[in-house]
């Protein structure tokens, strides 16, 4: 039961309303950085990429080197506001309710447009998808996204190779994501997704790994590092299979 506050003292109900008002605040402001984030700042830095393709054929040696780093930071930064935008949407529902997607179109997809997003790298896939559809949403795309980006992103190898397999078996199906970088120490690979209660102020943590592990737990799928063989990392996502 609620205190009397004819003292000014706040009471329960008091407390519970002003708590609700901070969420809503909250909610609005994560709103309208998410539409700034998905307009103003992304527009601006394909710009940025534009203008800096049309400098082809007009810097000499040494400025190729460095329109390359300006090419390269204004993608991936473009790619960190698809990762910001599809987080916020994710933190903004009231509600989470997976539904079920192919596996096989959405996993294909994303290989193709990482293909065409990093001409330089070797994207391979063995074998074929499974068929099936797996407990999902419209962000399952993100997740396979941001997993063969951050391997290619980080990767030390020229070319980087990235090889993506999945198989159905025991009523998931486990997708692999393998590369030859540098690796991942078994000590940080909690911390790269952001895991535990620093969230993404976690050493190591980034924005899109942070999302993908947010959106596989939703799905009610897992996620983990593994070594890849002779070096690199791979990374092996469960998703349940979508019984109707």
């Amino acid at each position: 039961m609620d205190d009397a506050c004819g003292d000014g003292t706040e009471t329960d109900s008091d407390r519970e309303a002003n708590a609700e008002e901070r969420l809503k605040r909250q909610r609005d402001d994560l709103r309208l950085l998410n539409q700034v984030m998905r307009h103003d700042i992304r527009n601006d830095l394909q710009l940025v990429e534009a203008y800096a393709e049309l400098l082809d054929g007009h810097v000499d040696e040494e400025g190729e080197e460095y329109l390359s780093v300006i090419k390269e930071s204004a993608h991936n930064a473009v790619g960190l506001t698809t990762s910001a935008r599809d987080l916020a949407q994710v933190m903004l529902r009231d509600e989470a309710d997976p539904t079920s997607v192919p596996l096989d179109r959405v996993l294909a997809q994303q290989v193709e447009e990482v293909r065409s997003a990093y001409p330089g790298a070797v994207v391979t896939v063995d074998g074929s998808f499974p068929e099936r559809r797996v407990v999902g949403d419209d962000l399952l795309g993100s997740v396979f996204r941001n997993v063969l980006r951050n391997a290619i992103q980080h990767n030390d190898e020229t070319p980087a190779e990235v090889d993506v397999s999945a198989v159905e078996r025991d009523g998931i199906v486990e997708v692999r994501i393998a590369d030859n970088g540098p690796g991942i120490p078994e000590d940080h690979r909690e911390e790269v997704f952001g895991k535990g209660e620093k969230g993404l102020d976690s050493p190591g943590a980034g924005i899109g790994l942070y999302l993908v592990q947010s959106l596989v737990d939703l799905y009610g799928g897992d996620v983990r590092i593994e070594d890849n063989e002779p070096k690199g990392t791979v990374f092996v996502l469960t998703l349940p299979i979508y019984e109707d």
